[in-house]
């Protein structure tokens, strides 16, 4: 049988037309306990009949010791034969029971499996596509795809232990009333024997906890690292940094195996003490048991119903031992869980008046108040600096994006006891304190206008329409080429030719099987560097933005190649704004209008030509070294004033 889990939404209060709700509300992230519960009250149809399904499950080894007692006391000691067939009916109807009810707890458990493990990767997808680049500067990478594949599948087993658990509990105080209508106290040895356990076991959990959460966090930097090294594997090799790399790679991954034979040593230590806890109290009961008939106290029938529930118990309380186990691993997976769904969204929601009005902005000035730029309407403008993160920092403002740089760090997995308490509530603080800063930036007014509108006066949705800001750190997924150049199926076949044709593309059509059907591996693998370059370009491009800025789109890509482009773009962004950051002189002779920048700010604008002419620092930085004839007129020496209106 194929089951599939259903859709999985969050954040969300919308409900559908029917009235039904088309959301499942926000995850609860007040606490690692709080947010399990939450976890179980989202299927908890399923959970119910899970726990129905283990105790139905259970009932024929709960009751088959005391059915077989009655029929040895009321049947084969005293001969009576129809008593002995009407216990061995009842045995088998019992069994029959157990056997349905075992199927359809696989059933249940599985489905069950599937809501918790795929339902927590569609929660981390919709928030970081909610979050966008919010999310990357409160979790490290490698921390929310754990959080995605790993502590999915731990919530799937804690859904799966959770019914198996309550199963196991009801059965177990079911035998402890059977055994209390015997024999007192025989019954209350059975009763108090699993709390026993458990208290004693639970001096073990705390251990065992610290090393798992050492693990996971191991576990997280090593993922982070794999993937920073499979992102720039082809830099890597080009500078000979394999081996540097390698080895680093290969010292965490030792850290994480160390730190996991650890953490399976705890496990083993629990999971002995079960056991030889579990047999003990078999001993006992069995010692307990024959006294008793020796006095007199109980029957044979009794005897071997008590004989068989001290096997049985043997069970429940090695349930027990794998719950707490798999709780523990749960609680340090939900602890990681709430550190990436409890991100906050800080930016405010906009008014539909402003959304209505944004919708006129887009012939307007764009003016980032903080550099003095000012990008024109209709004109291809560019910018210049000598600081590559003045210009990187100068594209966020424009598109409304908080700055980059600012993360919470990493856990300090060599801490442990208090050490590890105090670094945990320091990262909280930081993260707290960094929530709060963003929600200032993003709240406040922004300094960039846009047809003289405060960007921050707009919704961030309204924003994203007019201004599209194409970086470097653009990716390429895996998909069609059709779907990289228009994933939202907008375009037509003219348009998206006409985007690829601007960005000098072509090439990248003729060499996929298949042409726009043809399949792009995961961050187009199969391209060079260069025509990754140009397919984000392309994607940019085919967007249509009123306003569209570029950061250094043609780093990658050949001179004769990029003179193409330099020729194409003006003619493809004719009427629209368009700024390109970029210190390449075969873009910048064909811009309408060139910004200098120098400490953040524009000294200088003009063509590219007259520039050229008379600033010797932008001369010397897009060049390539021509120096100024006189280095106390270089901006970086003396502050210049020709910024014309």
């Amino acid at each position: 049988m194929r089951d599939f889990p259903p859709s999985v939404t969050a954040w969300t209060d919308a409900s559908t037309p029917s009235g039904h709700r088309a959301g499942i509300g926000v995850p609860d992230t007040r606490g690692p306990v709080r947010f399990l519960w939450w976890l179980l009250r989202q299927q908890g149809d399923l959970v119910l009949v899970g726990c129905l399904c283990s105790l139905l499950w259970m009932l024929p080894t709960a009751l088959t010791p005391w059915v077989f007692g009655r029929a040895v006391d009321e049947g084969i000691l005293v001969g009576d034969a129809s008593r002995t067939a009407l216990w061995c009916g009842v045995l088998l109807v019992i069994t029959l029971v157990g056997a349905s009810s075992g199927v359809f707890y696989h059933t249940v458990v599985v489905r069950s499996w599937l809501y918790a493990a795929y339902g927590q990767t569609r929660l981390v997808t919709h928030q970081a596509t909610r979050l966008g680049h919010v999310l990357p500067r409160r979790a490290p990478t490698g921390e929310v795809l754990s959080v995605n594949g790993s502590d999915g599948d731990q919530f799937g087993h804690f859904i799966e232990i959770f019914s198996r658990l309550v199963g196991n509990v009801i059965a177990y105080l079911l035998v402890a009333f059977i055994v209390l209508q015997i024999s007192v106290p025989l019954g209350l040895v059975v009763l108090l024997v699993a709390p026993v356990l458990v208290l004693i076991s639970s001096v073990l959990l705390r251990p065992l906890a610290a090393a798992q959460t050492r693990e996971r966090s191991r576990d997280s930097e090593l993922t982070s690292m794999a993937t920073d090294i499979v992102a720039g594997l082809r830099i890597l090799r080009g500078i000979g940094g394999e081996r540097i790399f390698g080895s680093n790679y290969a010292r965490q991954s030792q850290r994480v195996r160390h730190s996991g034979v650890q953490a399976g040593g705890w496990g083993a230590l629990v999971e002995a003490v079960g056991v030889l806890l579990s047999g003990l109290f078999v001993v006992a009961l069995m010692v307990l048991g024959v006294q008793r008939v020796r006095e007199g106290d109980l029957e044979i029938g009794e005897l071997i119903t008590f004989l068989g529930y001290a096997l049985f118990l043997v069970q429940p309380i090695r349930v027990v031992f794998e719950a707490a186990q798999q709780i523990t691993r749960s609680v340090v997976s939900a602890r990681k869980t709430i550190g990436v769904f409890g991100t906050t969204n800080p930016w405010p929601e906009g008014a539909a008046t402003e959304r209505e009005r944004g919708h006129g902005l887009a012939a307007g000035e764009l003016v980032d108040e903080r550099s003095g730029l000012r990008a024109r309407p209709g004109l291809l403008t560019m910018v210049v600096s000598a600081v590559p993160d003045e210009t990187a920092a100068l594209a966020d403002r424009l598109g409304r994006y908080l700055p980059a740089g600012e993360t919470v760090p990493g856990g300090d997995d060599e801490a442990t006891g208090r050490a590890a308490r105090r670094a945990a509530r320091d990262r909280a603080d930081q993260r707290r304190e960094l929530e709060r800063l963003d929600a200032e930036r993003a709240r406040g007014a922004w300094e960039v206008r846009l047809g003289g509108t405060d960007l921050a006066d707009l919704p961030l949705e309204q924003v994203r329409e007019l201004v599209m800001v194409s970086d470097t750190a653009a990716h390429v997924f895996a998909g069609t080429l059709q779907d990289a150049v228009d994933p939202h199926g907008t375009l037509t076949r003219e348009q998206a030719e006409a985007a690829l044709h601007a960005a000098a593309a072509e090439d990248v059509f003729d060499i996929l099987p298949g042409g726009w059907q043809g399949v792009l591996d995961e961050r187009g693998r199969g391209l060079s560097g260069g025509q990754r370059q140009r397919l984000v370009l392309t994607r940019a491009l085919a967007a249509g933005a009123p306003v569209l800025v570029l950061v250094e789109p043609t780093s990658a890509v050949d001179a004769h190649t990029e003179a193409r482009i330099a020729q194409r773009l003006p003619e493809h962004r004719a009427g629209r704004t368009t700024l390109v950051v970029t210190g390449s002189p075969l873009l910048l002779h064909h811009a309408d209008e060139v910004a200098f920048l120098v400490d953040g700010e524009v000294v200088a604008t003009g063509t590219h030509d007259e520039l050229v002419e008379r600033h010797p620092g932008y001369r010397r930085i897009v060049l390539r070294g021509e120096a100024a004839d006189d280095p106390q007129s270089d901006p970086d020496h003396q502050r210049t004033t020709e910024v014309n209106a």
